[in-house]
């Protein structure tokens, strides 16, 4: 079950590198659909 050491794990340390990517792509999908949701109501008034 401890399989983050894919191709490309520069990162500091094998758990630590997945964790932040993982977080850093969290924030963008939550930055993009703030986005939509600013545009959505821009939009509709």
């Amino acid at each position: 079950m401890n399989k983050v050491k894919s191709h490309g794990s520069k990162d500091k340390g094998s758990g630590g590198g997945g964790f932040c990517r993982m977080l850093r792509q969290h924030k963008a999908r939550l930055y993009i659909i703030r986005r939509c949701v600013v545009m959505l109501i821009c939009c509709h008034d």
